[in-house]
């Protein structure tokens, strides 16, 4: 198929993807570059894939193929990608809510995308996002995510009512304070067969409503002259002594 028009039906419906009421009513929303089409294909979610009509791009996958002004009508990027990829949102459910973290108020899509691929490398069950944290499907949140969004379970929910069922469970909640909490290196093996961490907004931290319902904080121990780090740093480094035996 060959579209070279921007008034084409297919092509408007695509570009209103840029925004997340479009993305939520129609279900779906769009990938750049062939790492994360590939991705998007292997995983099941890829719908339809847009190449530059001078492109030779080889993939097991019908393709359309459209004008470079096309390509830059769909992009976010200042250097458009050659290949586009449309998605239908992702529905995945755990084998296990073992090991669970929950972001609240995460609002930079860096972070956002940092965290869900950190989170994969060192297992993390599911991902909860409270209502307020950045859109997952946020165009730069996707690209730092490089493709492992398809792979981890992540839902939006009320974290309030997720924490209290988990709880519910008997998993330890675990939040971060600096002043009240427990040096991250001196949590037990025991501990780390199951736990809930919620890490929280990048300048405020955790929610009032959040901390209430914490069992315990940790921190990480650093230099004093630091004030804070980045809250994808934190993540990683929390997530790896959760890891290591």
């Amino acid at each position: 198929m060959y579209i070279s028009s921007l008034e084409n039906k297919k092509i408007k419906e695509y570009i209103k993807l840029k925004q997340k009421k479009y993305r939520d009513s129609y279900n779906k929303f769009i990938i750049e570059g062939e790492h994360l089409v590939e991705e998007a294909l292997n995983s099941g979610f890829l719908l339809d894939v847009l190449v530059l009509d001078t492109y030779d791009y080889q993939i097991d996958f019908e393709k359309t193929y459209v004008t470079k002004e096309i390509l830059k009508s769909l992009s976010d990027l200042d250097n458009h990608s050659l290949v586009i990829g449309i998605c239908k949102k992702i529905d995945l459910t755990p084998s296990s809510q073992n090991k669970i973290l929950i972001l609240d108020g995460i609002q930079d899509p860096g972070n956002l995308g940092t965290i869900i691929r950190t989170s994969k490398a060192f297992g993390i069950d599911m991902i909860f996002l409270s209502e307020d944290t950045v859109d997952l499907y946020n165009s730069k949140v996707i690209r730092a995510t490089q493709g492992i969004i398809f792979y981890l379970p992540i839902k939006r929910c009320d974290i309030i009512h997720e924490i209290k069922l988990i709880k519910h469970k008997g998993i330890t909640i675990y939040g971060t304070d600096v002043i009240n909490g427990i040096d991250i290196r001196n949590i037990s093996n025991y501990q780390k067969d199951k736990f809930c961490i919620i890490m929280g907004n990048e300048g405020n931290g955790l929610r009032y409503q959040t901390k209430e319902l914490v069992d315990k904080n940790l921190y990480i121990n650093m230099d004093s002259t630091v004030e804070s780090l980045n809250v994808s740093i934190a993540t990683s480094i929390i997530l790896y002594e959760f890891t290591r035996r």
